[in-house]
């Protein structure tokens, strides 16, 4: 089986013996002669894959009452791989989503580590400093940018304890959240896990 995870910048694909990506720009999808089962959150991707056969949507069967509508297909396959837990997926916006005995409860979208740092930039050069993940969150600060940080990683962390469930982390800067979510698991293929469980499933 092939799976695809579509987004802005790449196509990433686990096969059976591994995985890998191929740029959005540069890739043709018709080379690809196998069945693959994808996920896209790019349009102009989806657009040129309609007239592909062996390229299946998979977010064309998913039940999204389950869900909402405008929900990102890749946020749903994450929860497709979990019973109870909360997921931060850690990407270019972070989004939270809570699990409770199979069911949905719903989540809420925070700005990615990029966005809000380009947000500080723009409020002032003398607040362009990196995001402190060895921060002491029990403390408030007295430099400038810890001071950043704990506005930031603060905020969410509250948030996410105040559900006193699992914490599973995916995306690409899981690993730096992971450093505030001490007791956190990180799960890389988290979304493709929720991919195999929803097409046995179906």
């Amino acid at each position: 089986m092939l799976l695809c995870d579509i987004g802005n910048t790449s196509y990433h694909f686990l096969s059976r013996y591994d995985s890998f990506k191929k740029d959005v720009k540069s890739f043709d999808a018709s080379e690809v002669k196998h069945k693959v089962y994808y996920i896209s959150v790019n349009k102009d991707v989806d657009a040129s894959l309609k007239n592909l056969p062996n390229w299946i949507d998979i977010k064309t069967y998913i039940d999204k009452t389950k869900y909402y509508e405008t929900m990102g297909v890749d946020r749903m396959m994450a929860l497709e791989a979990v019973e109870n837990g909360i997921i931060i997926d850690a990407g270019s916006a972070i989004t939270v989503d809570v699990k409770r005995d199979g069911v949905f409860c719903g989540g809420f979208i925070y700005p990615g580590l990029k966005a809000m740092n380009e947000s500080y930039k723009n409020i002032s050069s003398a607040l362009a400093y990196e995001f402190n993940f060895d921060i002491d969150l029990q403390m408030l600060p007295k430099n400038s940018q810890d001071a950043i940080s704990y506005g930031y990683l603060k905020t969410l962390y509250c948030e996410v304890m105040s559900h006193k469930m699992e914490i599973i982390l995916t995306g690409g800067d899981a690993n730096l959240f992971a450093k505030i979510f001490k007791d956190a698991r990180v799960d890389e293929d988290l979304v493709f896990k929720g991919m195999k469980k929803f097409i046995y499933d179906f």
